[in-house]
C-alpha cells in the first residue's frame, strides 16, 4: 500500500510512470497504445491498459482516466492507488469481476494541460455516427464571437457583453451553451469533431478486445471540474432507459453515497450532452448488460472553470503569447481541474474506492 498523496502526480510523464510501476508491482500485464505525437516535454504518449483478472471473466469493471486530458491527474491517482490496494483487488477477485484500468484516454491533453485531444476535439462529444447529420448548437453559434476574443484578458466591451448574456439568461444557460458540444467551429471550445479521433478509435479497439466475453460490464469514468470542491457526483452514463437508470441508482446510491444524478432529468451539474463516450461500449460490446457512471469531482466554481477554459483555448490559438502569460494561463487551467492538496486527494480516493466496491458488488448480484 502507498499513501494517497503518493498516488497522484503533477505531470503526465510522472503519472504514467507511477501507473506502469504500480501495474508491474502487482504483476499485471501492460498493453500500451502509442500516440502519434510527443508530450509537452518531449515524452512518449500512450493510452495504457492494464487488466486485473482473467481474460474470460463474465463480469468486467472498467475504470478510466484522462478522457478530458488535464482531468487525468485525478483519475490517474485513483488508478494508481487501486493497483496498490490489496483489499480492493481481493474484493474484485472474490466477486469474480475483472477490472480494466484504461490510463490516459487522451494522453495528449493530459501532457499538454489541455482538455481536448491533439485534434482539438472534446473526446466526450466525439462518439457520433458521422454518416448522419450532426447536432447543431445554436446557442454556441450566438456566443462564438465573444468566447475567444483577439486579446486576453478580454477587453471591457467583451466583459460587458458576456455579463449581459449571463444577466439575461443565467449562468446555467452560459454553461450549457459552451459545454454542450458543437461541430461547427473547428477552432472553438468543446468541438465534437467531424470524424472519430485517435482516442475514439483506440478506445473502441480496447473495448472490443476486453469486453467481448463479458455479459455484464460496469464503467466508472473519472472526471473533474463540476460541483463543490472534492465532492464526487455520480452522474449516470447510459441510455435514457428507466431500468438502466434504476440499476445504477441501486448500485451506487447506498452507504451514504451521493445520489446518482442524470442529465436526462436535469438533476446533474452537467448540461445535456451528445456524442458521449459510453456509447462506444454499446457499439463494441452489444451483447453485454452495461451500467455506468462518471465520477465528477468538484474543484473551483464553474464560472472560474469556464474562464480557465477560455483562457487556455485562447492560448492555443495564440502560441506567440509571452512566456509569462502562457505559464500563468496553464497554471490557471491546471488549478481548475486538479486541486493539489492532501485533503482533496483524500476525498477523491475515498469516494472512488467506495464507488468501485459498489460496482463489483452490483456486477456480482
Amino acid at each position: 500500500m502507498i499513501g494517497i498523496a503518493q498516488a497522484f502526480a503533477p505531470t503526465y510523464a510522472q503519472a504514467r510512470t507511477r501507473f506502469l510501476e504500480a501495474a508491474a508491482a502487482a504483476g499485471l500485464p501492460i498493453a500500451s497504445h502509442p500516440h502519434p505525437l510527443l508530450g509537452r516535454d518531449g515524452e512518449d504518449l500512450a493510452m495504457d491498459v492494464v487488466r486485473d483478472g482473467p481474460a474470460d471473466a463474465d463480469k468486467l469493471l472498467i475504470v478510466s482516466s484522462g478522457c478530458h486530458g488535464v482531468e487525468g491527474h485525478c483519475g490517474s491517482g485513483v488508478q494508481v492507488f487501486a493497483l496498490h490496494d490489496e483489499e480492493w483487488r481481493n474484493r474484485a477477485r472474490a466477486q469474480g469481476v475483472a477490472v480494466l484500468y484504461i490510463h490516459a484516454l487522451n494522453p495528449y491533453g493530459f501532457s499538454h494541460i489541455r482538455r481536448t485531444t491533439h485534434e482539438n476535439v472534446d473526446l466526450n462529444r466525439n462518439f457520433h455516427d458521422f454518416r448522419q447529420p450532426l447536432p447543431v448548437n445554436a446557442a454556441y453559434r450566438e456566443l462564438a464571437p465573444l468566447l475567444l476574443p483577439d486579446v486576453w484578458p478580454p477587453q471591457a466591451d467583451n466583459v460587458r457583453a458576456v455579463q449581459a448574456f449571463i444577466d439575461a439568461r443565467g449562468e446555467a444557460a452560459w454553461q450549457a451553451a459552451i459545454t454542450r458540444g458543437q461541430h461547427e467551429f473547428a477552432d472553438g471550445l468543446f468541438f465534437g469533431g467531424t470524424a472519430p479521433t485517435w482516442s475514439n478509435r483506440t478506445l473502441r479497439a480496447v473495448l472490443r478486445q476486453h469486453g467481448s466475453r463479458a455479459s455484464r460490464v460496469a464503467w466508472i469514468d473519472l472526471h473533474t471540474g463540476l460541483g463543490p470542491s472534492g465532492l464526487g457526483e455520480r452522474i449516470y452514463c447510459g441510455p435514457d432507459d428507466a431500468a438502466s437508470v434504476q440499476r445504477a441508482r441501486h448500485w451506487w446510491a447506498g452507504g451514504g453515497a451521493t445520489p446518482v444524478t442524470s442529465m436526462y432529468d436535469g438533476s446533474s451539474t452537467s448540461a445535456f450532452l451528445t456524442g458521449l463516450m459510453w456509447t462506444a461500449l454499446r457499439d463494441e460490446c452489444p451483447g453485454a448488460e452495461y451500467t455506468g457512471i462518471a465520477m465528477e469531482y468538484g474543484t473551483v466554481p464553474v464560472m472560474d472553470v469556464l474562464q480557465a477554459l477560455r483562457a487556455e483555448h485562447w492560448l492555443h490559438l495564440h502560441p506567440e503569447a509571452p512566456a509569462a502569460q502562457a505559464a500563468q494561463i496553464k497554471a490557471q487551467m491546471l488549478a481548475a481541474f486538479y486541486t493539489d492538496t492532501d485533503a482533496w486527494k483524500g476525498q477523491i480516493v475515498s469516494q472512488a474506492r467506495q464507488s468501485m466496491f459498489q460496482a463489483v458488488d452490483g456486477l456480482a448480484q
